[in-house]
Parts: C-alpha cells; sequence; structure tokens
C-alpha cells in the first residue's frame, strides 16, 4: 500500500490523506508505522474515529500506557484519558482551578512521559470538541534542530543523561498544582540526551518541561543548559502549528518532537481524547537507559 502524503513542513510532518483508520490491521498499519519513522508527525483528517478504533490504532505502535492502572478498581476497564476543561456535568473548568493549571502546564514544550519508568512512543490525540480560536497543538523536530544544532552546544549534553520529574513541570505553573499527588507517583527518571531513531540511526536531542537535571552539571548550569537546548530546538524553522478540527487524528513521534498546547478563550469547552502508548526495545529503549 502506497500511502498519499503531503508535507506540512519542509523538514518534518506529512499529512496523509484519505485514508481511513477505522479497522486497522497489521497489513494496512506498516506504510503508517513506516511513515511515523520517517516523518515524525502523521496528520488524518474527517475521521470518523471511534474508541475501539483508537484503542486498535494504538495497540498497533505498542503497550498502552496506563497512569491509572495503579488507581482503577479491579474489573473497571480502562478509560480513555481526556485532554479538556469540560466537567462531567458538561460545565468548564475556571482559568485558576487546578484542572485548567495542568492543561496550562501543557503549554510548556514537552514530550510525555519522560519521568514514568517507560516512556511513551508516541500519543494519538483526536479532536472531539474544538474552539472557534487558540487551542492549537504545536510541534517542534528535536530531530531536525539537533541536526542543524552548533557542535559548541551539542558538546554540552552529548553522552550526559537528564533527570525528569513530573512534579518539575507542574512547579512552573503552580506550586500548589506541584504538590498534588499524582505529580509524585514516580520516582525521577533518568534518560540519555540524545535518541538514536533503531530504524533509520537519526539522532534527536530528548527533552522536556520535566527535564530537572543534567549529570555532571549543577542545578544552575543545568537549567541554562536545559533552557538553551530548548530555545534552540523549538526556534520557529523546526515549528509546525496544527489548528484543529473535529475528527483530526494527529500522531506523533513522542522520540523526536516536542509539543505543547496554544492558549484558548477558557469558557468555551475544549476536548480531545489521547492515547500514548510505550516504547519497547525495539524502538531503542534499552539505549537510553544511564547506567549507574
Amino acid at each position: 500500500m502506497t500511502l498519499d502524503l503531503t508535507p506540512l513542513h519542509p523538514r518534518f510532518g506529512v499529512e496523509v490523506k484519505d485514508f481511513d483508520l477505522r479497522g486497522m490491521t497489521p497489513e494496512r498499519f506498516a506504510p503508517v508505522r513506516a511513515a511515523f519513522e520517517e516523518h515524525s508527525v502523521l496528520l488524518f483528517r474527517n475521521q470518523s474515529f471511534e474508541a475501539e478504533d483508537h484503542l486498535t490504532l494504538a495497540r498497533l505502535f505498542g503497550p498502552i500506557e496506563d497512569r491509572n492502572a495503579d488507581e482503577r478498581p479491579k474489573g473497571e476497564a480502562f478509560k480513555i484519558p481526556e485532554v479538556s476543561n469540560v466537567r462531567e456535568d458538561g460545565t468548564v473548568t475556571q482559568e485558576m482551578d487546578l484542572h485548567t493549571l495542568n492543561l496550562k502546564a501543557n503549554m510548556l514544550w514537552h514530550c510525555d512521559s519522560t519521568f514514568l519508568p517507560v516512556p511513551a512512543l508516541t500519543n494519538i490525540l483526536v479532536a472531539r470538541v474544538v474552539t472557534a480560536a487558540g487551542g492549537a497543538t504545536e510541534l517542534a523536530s528535536t530531530r531536525a534542530g539537533w541536526a542543524d544544532m552548533p557542535e559548541e552546544l551539542k558538546a554540552q549534553i552529548r553522552g550526559r543523561g537528564v533527570t525528569h520529574r513530573y512534579s518539575h513541570s507542574r512547579a512552573k505553573i503552580s506550586p500548589e498544582l506541584a504538590q498534588l499527588p499524582m505529580f509524585h507517583k514516580w520516582p525521577d527518571q533518568l534518560w540519555r540526551a540524545v535518541w538514536t531513531n533503531p530504524v533509520n540511526g537519526r539522532e534527536a536531542l530528548y527533552l522536556a518541561s520535566h527535564a530537572c537535571a543534567v549529570t555532571g552539571l549543577d542545578d544552575e548550569a543545568a537549567e541554562k543548559l536545559i533552557e538553551s537546548l530548548l530555545d534552540y530546538v523549538t526556534q520557529p524553522r523546526y515549528v509546525l502549528s496544527h489548528t484543529w478540527n473535529v475528527g483530526d487524528v494527529l500522531v506523533w513521534d513522542q522520540r523526536a518532537v516536542l509539543h505543547r498546547a496554544t492558549p484558548w478563550n477558557y469558557d468555551e469547552p475544549r476536548k480531545l481524547t489521547s492515547i500514548c502508548t510505550s516504547v519497547t526495545d525495539a524502538d531503542g529503549l534499552p539505549e537510553m537507559k544511564v547506567s549507574a
């Protein structure tokens, strides 16, 4: 099967045209996975994408990430997470509610789940309710940014490990938010700063808003270096912005792409459903672990 691909950005990202994601099979998935490895970001428009379709596609990428497995009553099924300001009664959370503040933390450049013992390979995000303006998702290619980065800057991080902590990113938004138990469920995780794609050998900087320390550097030096690296790879020439329409499905490679949300009128409802899948050994996980 040959996919009809249209570039979204000169360096990364493609729209896959006229492709129905319902009823995915391993055979139909193979070219999708190949495009994912090559282009890092895939956009599918106008999908009639139900929960079971979402789950089927996610399982083809890898194990489904379940952050609430330890909290769910025995026998209760996994529920697809929502990125939303909509309460169960249909009202929306206020701008300074802790829930909304947590959504604002997603407006920091990050890749998902770097704070977990097994980080995310991809996020499959589906637009369910969109706003009249704002609420876009921006993506930055850390593969392209790393390829262009001056060697002097690369040399400061190459070979080092980076510590990731969930509460670290939330503290940038609100100290009260960062104190919630959900942001302290996992110990700090230490990953190499550069992820090499095992399929094509391409390197990408692996950082996130959760990054809080760098091996061999004191706190001040680490903070400055992390900021400099993120500033470089999130320059406009490495960024694409996606404005959502209902039925859009966006898939990206967490090993090679940072993302963030953009603000919207918080009186308006916004709902995306999101499934992250976890990396496996085949995705380069063993090489990312830092020996003690």
